[in-house]
């Protein structure tokens, strides 16, 4: 297993991160888990609305019999969601993050976390004051590190203003690559690690039930976007003959080819079995030259790859999502 070279507090983390919001079953879950930390991976990343608090509660039962200083516990919080667990705004306002945490830490079982993010920033409420919340958390020692989710180049730099911002989780892939431009390079200078999600394109790259998988995605992207997703996997087949000639299969190219645009970028895949688990750290091994780097890019140059398959959110001032 290869690490950053750099340290996030007193941690060395692994490069690939195990996300854990499509974990539905709970031993399939605990024997994913189970099968990352056995293989080297450190970093499990949740968020306290994963499940409706179910996932933190998975990872708790799956760290039973392993040293809790030995694992990274990223959180996301600020969700709000309906009974039906449909997603209507989010609430970072300073007041309610300790409460948050509170929670988290009884359905995880630990007095601390080592990495507290907001989900979402919400634009009526400056960033400052969320990030300033969750460094009175740094200080009590429930919190040893703060991330942030989602954001731009001019919030992380405000963000980071208030407190040493650790990591900044954001999608990213060789399909959507809007980060290049501002995000990334401001995160160089400051010197914040970047933890790439959607590596996968929310598993439309290398993954089965594509059609399924659009349909979903049509649901909550306007047709425009859904056009540029359609187009770029229509390349699928000439990338897939470069993974054949390493070896490795599509998605762990897609995977290689994040880790291979920087030092200060990991990955997190929502492996959701053991064997997806072994499939995804395959990926670590597969060296990408620049002659290939280079042939992907004449496949899928930076200006096509627009793909983003989440919904876009507005908010009101109470943090309430505005619908189109």
């Amino acid at each position: 297993m290869k690490f950053f070279d750099k340290k996030i507090g007193n941690f060395n983390l692994s490069r690939i991160g195990l996300g854990s919001m499509r974990m539905s079953d709970e031993q399939e879950g605990i024997k994913t888990i189970h099968t990352a930390l056995n293989a080297g991976i450190n970093f499990l990343n949740t968020a306290d609305f994963y499940g409706n608090g179910q996932s933190e509660m998975l990872i708790k039962e799956a760290l039973k019999n392993y040293k809790r200083e030995d694992i990274f516990i990223s959180v996301k919080f600020g969700v709000m969601q309906g009974i039906d667990g449909k997603m209507y705004g989010i609430d970072v306002r300073p007041e309610a993050v300790e409460n948050y945490l509170h929670y988290t830490l009884k359905r995880l079982g630990t007095d601390y976390v080592d990495l507290y993010q907001p989900a979402r920033i919400n634009p009526y409420i400056p960033v400052e004051d969320t990030i300033g919340a969750i460094s009175n958390l740094v200080k009590k020692g429930y919190v040893k590190n703060i991330g942030i989710s989602e954001v731009n180049g001019e919030l992380l730099r405000r963000a980071n203003s208030v407190h040493s911002i650790s990591l900044a989780e954001v999608r990213y892939s060789l399909m959507d690559r809007h980060i290049e431009d501002d995000l990334l390079p401001t995160a160089r200078e400051l010197g914040v690690n970047i933890v790439a999600f959607g590596v996968l394109l929310s598993g439309l790259i290398g993954g089965s039930s594509q059609n399924e998988k659009l349909l979903a995605i049509s649901k909550r992207v306007s047709s425009s976007t859904l056009e540029n997703i359609k187009g770029n996997l229509s390349v699928a087949d000439s990338l897939k003959e470069i993974a054949d000639r390493k070896e490795i299969t599509l998605a762990q190219l897609a995977i290689a080819w994040v880790l291979a645009q920087g030092e200060n970028i990991m990955t997190l895949v929502g492996s959701r079995t053991p064997a997806q688990v072994e499939s995804t750290i395959k990926a670590l091994d597969a060296t990408l030259s620049k002659e290939d780097l280079l042939e992907i890019e004449e496949i899928i140059p930076k200006k096509q790859a627009n793909s983003s398959y989440m919904l876009e959110l507005n908010f009101n001032e109470k943090g309430l999502f505005i619908p189109k």
